[in-house]
């Protein structure tokens, strides 16, 4: 967000801008593309550094939104838990190839296709330790659903969060559905279990909220989550869609 909104001020601004320790993720590129298909002349693009010739005004241009790269691996990973096959149509691999590798190193079959990726499960989950990294590392914001994944996985898996502090608010919750994860600083040790549990749970944050759905679809019985207000501002409509692959999910207001 940052970045985001440094580059925006700078394409408007009096003379050039410097713009250092920029995000590198693939959405500030994607701005980037758009400001300068208006008119910005922006220069280091894909890098930590960027430079800016501000301009009096900007003017209008069509582009296309790149696809939501942290919603694709969120719907791999509840395709994975469940032992589904999904086809996330329109999907990008080359935005996530580290999370798709990880998923594959735990048993996930993964198809990368023209129009998108066939995800699917035949077999058991194997434990697989991961680092959130900068792109193009692993993603901070598959963390904690990668984290709900390996709680249904054979053996101990080690996630280190070095992005963002106090990052496991989620993992309180997901032991309430009988997950096994010890935390030691910045590192959540995760036991696979033979099965997690229904319960009722509570949503901390975005990443939060929705690794407690995908839990959720794997557990047996039924699970209520209270305020998932945070999902909307990241996964639009994710009862319909996780509804039209099967899953019984429903929203209701108490």
């Amino acid at each position: 967000g940052a970045t985001h909104n440094a580059l925006m001020a700078a394409v408007l601004a009096r003379g050039e801008s410097l713009i250092e320790n920029a995000a590198r993720e693939p959405e500030v590129g994607d701005l980037a593309n758009c400001l300068i298909r208006m008119g910005a002349r922006i220069e280091g693009i894909g890098t930590s550094t960027l430079w800016v010739q501000g301009r009096e005004t900007l003017y209008g241009a069509d582009h296309s939104v790149l696809p939501d790269r942290i919603e694709t691996g969120t719907y791999a990973m509840a395709a994975a838990i469940t032992g589904g096959d999904v086809l996330l149509d329109g999907a990008r691999p080359d935005l996530l190839q580290e999370a798709l590798q990880t998923l594959r190193s735990t048993g996930v079959e993964i198809e990368e296709r023209p129009t998108g990726i066939r995800v699917a499960r035949k077999g058991t989950l194997s434990a697989v330790s991961v680092e959130t990294q900068p792109f193009p590392g692993f993603p901070t914001d598959l963390q904690a659903q990668f984290i709900a994944l390996m709680c249904m996985a054979k053996g101990t898996s080690e996630v280190r969060e070095t992005i963002f502090e106090n990052r496991f608010m989620h993992v309180q919750e997901l032991a309430r559905l009988g997950a096994k994860i010890e935390l030691k600083g910045d590192t959540a040790l995760v036991t696979g279990v033979n099965g997690l549990r229904g319960a009722q749970v509570m949503a901390t944050d975005l990443r939060a909220s929705v690794s407690l759905v995908i839990a959720g679809l794997a557990a047996q019985g039924e699970t209520t989550i209270g305020r998932v207000y945070h999902l909307d501002r990241g996964f639009e409509r994710i009862e319909d869609k996780l509804g039209q692959c099967g899953a019984q999910i429903e929203r209701f207001s108490s």
